[in-house]
């Protein structure tokens, strides 16, 4: 199938499987005039891949976790695995700190309520 009907079997834009294919998650053959050509496989494979993009990894750890896909061993996955705790863990640390800084956005916002406060009775005092 051509670029365009593998992007509407997949629900994605033709710029992302282009992406795709530029990043090395995503193969094609050529034709003689140079148009991609898939096959019914990759729909399957377009499908995971936003799944992962989904779950907030990028197209590097992507890259990295797919030979676990296309040469399915124990190795493989105990690989993947890793590599998505590692993902796992780098997200938490980032949601602690995303934390901390809505915590203090909120003291600064508690702190601006005070204050507007007390120009309001110094006005109306």
């Amino acid at each position: 199938m051509r670029i365009g009907e593998l992007s509407a079997r997949a629900g994605v834009s033709v710029r992302s499987l282009r992406y795709y294919e530029e990043q090395g998650l995503l193969t094609s053959t050529r034709s003689a005039s140079g148009q991609r050509h898939y096959t019914d496989d990759e729909v399957e494979r377009v499908a995971f891949i936003q799944r992962l993009y989904a779950a907030g990894l990028s197209s590097r750890t992507i890259a990295e976790l797919l030979p676990c896909v296309d040469s399915p061993s124990e190795d493989a996955s105990d690989a993947a695995l890793e590599r998505m705790a590692e993902e796992r863990d780098r997200l938490s640390e980032h949601i602690t700190d995303l934390i901390r800084t809505r915590e203090a956005l909120e003291g600064l916002m508690t702190a601006a309520r005070a204050h507007r406060e007390l120009i309001r009775t110094a006005v109306a005092g």
